[in-house]
C-alpha cells in the first residue's frame, strides 16, 4: 500500500513540474521567434539594391593574383614567382600563401616591385597590376584576376554550430553567415544580434533585429565584410545561472518536491491509521 501512495506522489510530482516548464515556453511570443516581419510587403514594393557589397581590400588580406596571356612565352619571367608564373598558356598559382597586405596596405609583387592595394576592389587592382605590366612591356595583353583568400568571418555564441566560416566569394550576407552556422538555438537573442567590424582604424559596433525586415535588409552589416564577428546573445532568462526563470524552476522544483513529501507522510500516516 505505501509503495503504491509514493509512485503515485512521484508521478504528480513529474506532471507538475512538466506544467510549469510547458507554461514558460508556452510564454515566450512567436513574434521574438519568427524571422523578417514585414519583408512580405516587398512582393507588392520590391526594395531597390543600393548598398555597395563589393569588398576592398584590408591590411592582412591575403591576395592570389594570376596572369593570364595569349602568348606564353611572354610570361616566362613569373615563372618562378610565388604567385604569377605560367608554363603555358596562362598562369598557375604556385604559392598558395599568396601576397599578404601589409599595414600600410602595400604588397610586394615579383617583378613589378611595390603597389599600392589597401582599399582598392579586386578589379581597381588588377586594372593597376595590369597597366604595369604593359607600361613594363612585361606582356602586351595581360588579362589580371585577383582573389581575396581567407574571406572569413567569425560566428559566436547561441548558434548551433559556432565557429570562423571562411567564404570563397566576395559576397555573403549575414542571414548566409548564420544559416552556416545552423541557425539560432531556442534560446538565442534574436531582436540584438551584434556585429562587429574593423573600418580602417576603427572599431565600429552594429545590432541587427532578425525579427524585423526592414531593419535587416536596411542594416550596414547587412552584406559583411572581411573579419566582422557576428555574436548572438542568449535570453537572459534561458539556462543562465542566478536567471529569474531558471531560479523559478528550480524553486518550483523544490517546492513541488517538499510537497510530495509532505503528501507521502501524511499518506503513510491515513494508512497507518486504517490499520
Amino acid at each position: 500500500m505505501l509503495n503504491c501512495y509514493f509512485r503515485q506522489m512521484k508521478y504528480i510530482s513529474k506532471i507538475l513540474l512538466a506544467v510549469i516548464l510547458v507554461g514558460l515556453v508556452s510564454c515566450v511570443p512567436s513574434k521574438k521567434m519568427v524571422y523578417l516581419q514585414g519583408a512580405d510587403g516587398l512582393e507588392q514594393s520590391p526594395q531597390t539594391i543600393a548598398q555597395d557589397y563589393e569588398l576592398k581590400i584590408v591590411p592582412d588580406d591575403q591576395l592570389l593574383i594570376t596572369v593570364s596571356s595569349k602568348d606564353g612565352e611572354l610570361l616566362e619571367i613569373f615563372s618562378n614567382s610565388q604567385v604569377l608564373g605560367s608554363t603555358g598558356a596562362s598562369t598557375t598559382i604556385q604559392e598558395t600563401v599568396g601576397l599578404r597586405v601589409d599595414k600600410d596596405g602595400k604588397i610586394e609583387v615579383p617583378i613589378l616591385g611595390e603597389m599600392q592595394a589597401g582599399g582598392l576592389s579586386r578589379r581597381e587592382l588588377a586594372d593597376a597590376v595590369e597597366n604595369k605590366l604593359i607600361e613594363g612591356e612585361y606582356v602586351k595583353d595581360p588579362v589580371v584576376n585577383v582573389q581575396i583568400k581567407g574571406f572569413k568571418v567569425s560566428v559566436m555564441g547561441e548558434v548551433n554550430s559556432p565557429g570562423v566560416q571562411t567564404i570563397s566569394g566576395d559576397r555573403i550576407t549575414l542571414l548566409e553567415a548564420l544559416t552556416m552556422a545552423g541557425d539560432l538555438t531556442p534560446s538565442g537573442k534574436r531582436d540584438n544580434i551584434l556585429v562587429i567590424r574593423e573600418d580602417g582604424d576603427q572599431r565600429k559596433t552594429y545590432t541587427v533585429d532578425l525579427t524585423s525586415g526592414e531593419k535587416v535588409l536596411e542594416s550596414p552589416c547587412y552584406y559583411l565584410k572581411q573579419n566582422d564577428v557576428i555574436y548572438v546573445q542568449p535570453n537572459k532568462s534561458i539556462g543562465v545561472k542566478g536567471s529569474s526563470t531558471l531560479s523559478f524552476i528550480s524553486a518550483g522544483s523544490s517546492i513541488i518536491s517538499l510537497v510530495a513529501s509532505v503528501l507521502s507522510i501524511v499518506s503513510m500516516i491515513i494508512v497507518l491509521k486504517d490499520k
